[in-house]
């Protein structure tokens, strides 16, 4: 690898850590012992970051150097990467490093040609009848409201900094005796906001998990959930109520292109509140280590769900104190994705579903048992992979249960921290069941279980012979 490859560049989140600040140029250069010409270089990507530089911005800002490494840069570029696999730039051979290169330097212009393409995907589809049921406003240029958001948050890391630390100083004031905080947060609602919590059947008939009555200020309940979902329901109204001006502060900064996409983030916004006071971050990453990372202790300690406590995991990106980076999605029987998350290099794909080979599927299968999978990725990359069940019981007879998959993973290489992979040899490359992203972006030629052949790959169909996957790819 040459010496231009190994260099730092990261002039965008420079920049991004300077505006955070609300700093000029010469004020940021000043703080870094730097001129202004210098950092403005480095803003510009002309320069690279030096170990000084590093060093003082660590110093000065917290800045870290791991940050690098799974930056909004190179999100963006695997997004890049996928849409350019779409057969219509099949003529255009670009290098990876052409990827990084653009992404760096030019990130506003990538962001646009990927919403660009976004347009290009959705004309496509309707013109191909793909999709009957798209509305006027989905049909748009814009993206679709759910797309937006999550992709806001994608780029986050899934990490809010100041929304999280509100909920943690929020969580401290409800946590200082040895009374359930269920029953502390309710009496708070009441003192705090006259809003009386009453749990009720009727709530859970109308298939209402949360239902609030501003006119006789009553939060109802479900009376079938957990008290673990109750109680970030609890959580998620103190949000709505006390962080209301934050809210309005961070949508405003998002810059979300329709309304639609703005009360979508707002609900996200209350739900990272909750998931934050239920979960507090410096609390719950000090009992991740310490438990090494036991899903069922760790829900016991916070009287959480599993599902929470795997959501919030990989959610640990706060500068200085961050957790084990692990990926998190939830997917439902047809294999949607209803929720997702990467703080590793594995990313999901955007466009059709997931690998077979992945356990997150065979979690179906079992009974809410904990899955384990150790897993490899066309990168080389290695992965300890956890899977398991989790079903939501309807209230009435003739009303099918919803049934999701849960699946959380970070890198082998740190299996020592985990409790999971005590039994498990992650020093034999063996071990390493390989499997894709996606079938239309996966490179592997040789896997039995493909669905569809790979979008940036010539296939060949042998007339003479037929295996289990009716081509080849070259």
């Amino acid at each position: 690898m040459s010496d231009d490859l190994r260099k730092v560049f990261a002039g965008a989140r420079i920049r991004h850590l300077r505006q955070t600040k609300k700093m000029t140029q010469a004020e940021f250069a000043e703080n870094l012992g730097l001129s202004t010409s210098y950092l403005n270089q480095i803003e510009n990507n002309n320069r690279s970051l030096s170990a000084s530089v590093i060093l003082a911005l660590f110093n000065r800002f917290g800045f870290d150097l791991s940050d690098l490494a799974l930056d909004e840069s190179g999100k963006i570029a695997v997004d890049l990467g996928e849409i350019l696999a779409d057969p219509v730039f099949a003529d255009t051979k670009i290098m990876p490093q052409e990827l990084k290169i653009a992404v760096l330097n030019t990130p506003n212009m990538v962001r646009a040609f990927l919403g660009l393409h976004r347009a290009f995907q959705k004309s496509r589809e309707q013109l191909g009848h793909l999709d009957t049921t798209l509305t006027e406003t989905e049909a748009s240029v814009a993206p679709m409201p759910y797309e937006e958001v999550r992709d806001y948050f994608h780029y986050k890391d899934n990490y809010i900094d100041e929304l999280d630390r509100e909920a943690e100083k929020f969580a401290r004031t409800i946590s200082q005796t040895d009374r359930q905080r269920y029953t502390l947060l309710a009496d708070y609602l009441s003192d705090a906001h006259g809003i009386r919590v009453v749990e009720t059947k009727s709530a859970a008939e109308a298939g209402a998990i949360r239902r609030f009555d501003p006119v006789t200020q009553t939060l109802h309940l479900s009376a079938t959930s957990t008290a673990a979902t109750n109680y970030f329901q609890m959580a998620y109204q103190v949000g709505l109520l006390e962080q209301g001006a934050l809210i309005e502060k961070l949508l405003d900064e998002a810059g979300f292109h329709t309304q639609s996409a703005r009360e979508v983030c707002r609900m996200t916004f209350a739900n990272y509140f909750a998931g934050a006071v239920v979960l507090p971050y410096k609390e719950f990453v000090e009992a991740a280590s310490e438990m090494r990372h036991d899903l069922d202790r760790l829900a016991f300690r916070f009287d959480a769900s599993r599902e929470q406590v795997c959501h919030r995991l990989s959610m640990l990106q706060r500068p200085g104190q961050k957790g084990v980076p692990f990926y998190f999605l939830r997917i439902d029987r047809a294999g949607n994705i209803t929720k997702r998350h990467s703080a590793t290099s594995l990313q999901f794909t955007r466009f059709g579903g997931s690998c077979p080979l992945w356990n997150i599927h065979a979690a179906f299968e079992g009974h809410g048992e904990i899955l384990r999978q150790l897993a490899s990725t066309p990168d080389g990359l290695r992965y300890v992979c956890l899977a398991f069940s989790k079903t939501i019981q309807s209230s009435a007879f003739g009303k099918t249960s919803r049934k999701y998959a849960i699946g959380l993973g970070c890198e082998a290489k740190y299996a020592g921290q985990l409790v999971y992979a005590d039994d498990l040899d992650v020093s034999d490359p063996q071990r390493f069941e390989p499997i894709g992203t996606g079938c239309r972006i996966c490179e592997r030629s040789n896997c039995g279980h493909r669905s569809v052949p790979p979008l940036a790959r010539d296939i060949k169909v042998d007339h003479h012979s037929r295996n289990v996957v009716p081509f080849q790819v070259d």
